[in-house]
């Protein structure tokens, strides 16, 4: 029976540096992992991790998540056989990487496909969809290029475009889960938009504060000629 003693968040493991994302934790586990004969002749911490590495491989579950790796096996007890199986069987401690999909968080990805009913997102373990109309703030169109174009902003969503998303739905109905995602918010979509809308709001900002610091000197001078 599988015992969860710890969950944590772990930072920093996805394509990029620039965001830190609260779906992928380290699960310590505490299970019997069944080991196979072929797996005897090595260390038993080391064939009790590869029997792990083979039993998580595409894993997928809707309470645990999709599991990315098996990080490490902290502890492996007496070995147990059972009659008519050939395997043994450890009382083992270890921990898993997974990543969980959670509503309303952010994530960066990768597109790989483009549809003319929207766009697939690579997120490393799973793909995401983003419907067409919550791919941009705009009215937009599948173009003869394969790509995605904005009528009023003229912007284009190719495959392979980085993108920060955000999570808005979750079917747990197949496996994979089907997700779903949208890029109509202040601060999502390809990478190049988000650059482009801060550096437009620095130049904005600055502006405002010289049209301030002007107006503030204005009124200086005023008071110095009554």
């Amino acid at each position: 029976m599988k015992t969860f003693k710890n969950r944590k968040s772990v930072l920093n493991i996805s394509l990029t540096d620039i965001i830190r994302f609260k779906m992928f934790y380290e699960l310590e586990i505490e299970d019997h992992v069944r080991v196979e004969p072929e797996l005897f002749a090595l260390p038993t911490i080391e064939a009790v991790k590869k029997q792990l590495e083979k039993q998580f491989e595409d894993y997928m579950d809707e309470d645990l998540g999709s599991v990315i790796a098996v990080l490490d096996v902290s502890r492996v007890g007496d070995g147990v056989l059972i009659p008519g199986d050939a395997a043994a069987y450890y009382d083992s401690t270890f921990s898993l990487l997974v990543f969980r999909p959670v509503l309303q968080e952010l994530v960066f990805g990768q597109i790989s496909q483009i549809t003319n009913f929207g766009a697939f997102m690579n997120l490393g373990s799973i793909e995401a969809m983003i419907h067409i109309s919550q791919t941009m703030e705009d009215y937009v169109s599948f173009s003869k290029a394969n790509s995605l174009l904005g009528r009023n902003t003229k912007r284009t969503l190719k495959k392979n475009d980085l993108c920060v998303a955000r999570v808005i739905a979750i079917s747990q109905k197949t496996v994979p889960p089907k997700i779903g995602l949208t890029m109509r918010q202040p601060g999502l979509g390809k990478i190049d938009w988000v650059s482009d809308e801060k550096r437009k709001a620095k130049l904005a900002a600055a502006k405002a504060a010289r049209i301030a610091a002007g107006a503030t000197k204005g009124k200086k001078k005023g008071k110095k000629k009554k």
